[in-house]
């Protein structure tokens, strides 16, 4: 076996490193470059304290709008249910309207439905 020097070593492991540099710098750069604008989007948040709280305004005020719209369809499926029911459209039909006797409210449905 032929001993190898220093020179020799050398000559072998400054080309491998110099391409593992290379590399690393094209593969790492997306990345490195991702990072930062990550980095800078918390700092420019940081310094806004505000948007942070118009944030949980309009959250809140989504959560109040989904509610109230729950209960808009909650009631609109009962008004529907109401409705679809034979025997109430036959009750509705038999008011005040058909025996004459309208008290005041030309148009309203007979009593409560």
């Amino acid at each position: 076996m032929i001993p190898l020097d220093l020179r020799m070593i050398a000559l072998m492991v400054v080309p491998i490193l110099f391409i593992l540099t290379i590399g690393g710098v094209i593969l790492l750069k997306p990345i490195a470059n991702k990072l930062g604008l990550l980095l800078e989007a918390m700092a420019r948040e940081r310094n806004q304290p505000g948007a942070a709280a118009e944030l949980e305004r309009i959250r809140d005020l989504l959560e109040t709008l989904n509610g109230r719209l729950s209960l808009l369809e909650e009631r609109q499926d009962f008004t529907d249910a109401l409705l679809a029911d034979p025997e109430r459209r036959k009750l509705r039909l038999k008011g005040p309207r058909s025996s004459g006797e309208g008290g005041g409210d030309a148009g309203g449905p007979a009593g409560p439905v």
